[in-house]
């Protein structure tokens, strides 16, 4: 079995051995439903929504042997000092996306990942994403996140470039 791509993740984070670089692969279940900025609901049905992102983020954080070594390890601090976050909507046909419609629920799971421990917060000094991809198709839908911890200084992107 060859390893997953960062467009194609096969795998959960509790077959993935995370280092400083090797990414953890979290998935959330498949037909959550999830938020779009397209959409016009109520504000209690967005926050309603939004709970229940954050929780699912959460339960897969803590179904995953290896984050929860990372994080019991790490206590009492955070598992990560800073991390990188792409986030992989699969859709549930192939009907055309946009997958930054879907921020919304990414900024939820970030959020999940902040109450789990995995980064202390998720400002710009922790955090650089959610950047956001289409993934394969998967029944009834599935948002997954690639969460990759970043050392001191590293900058994944190339944004110092611009920021000179």
């Amino acid at each position: 079995m060859s390893a997953p791509t960062l467009f194609d993740p096969e795998r959960p984070a509790a077959t993935q051995a995370a280092g400083p670089s090797r990414p953890y692969v979290i998935a959330l279940p498949a037909g959550l439903r999830l938020l779009n900025a397209n959409w016009r609901i109520h504000k209690h049905e967005i926050a309603k929504l939004t709970g229940r992102i954050r929780a699912a983020t959460r339960d897969a954080v803590q179904e995953c042997p290896a984050l929860m070594d990372g994080l019991a390890a790490a206590k009492p601090g955070p598992l990560l000092e800073r991390a990188h976050i792409l986030g992989v909507f699969c859709p549930p046909d192939r009907g055309r996306r946009d997958p930054a419609n879907y921020y919304p629920a990414f900024k939820a799971a970030v959020d999940g990942l902040v109450d789990a421990g995995l980064v202390e917060d998720d400002d710009h000094t922790r955090v650089v994403g959610p950047d956001m991809r289409l993934g394969k198709v998967v029944k009834r839908g599935q948002l997954v996140l690639v969460v990759r911890g970043l050392g001191p200084g590293e900058d994944p992107l190339g944004y110092q470039a611009v920021t000179r």
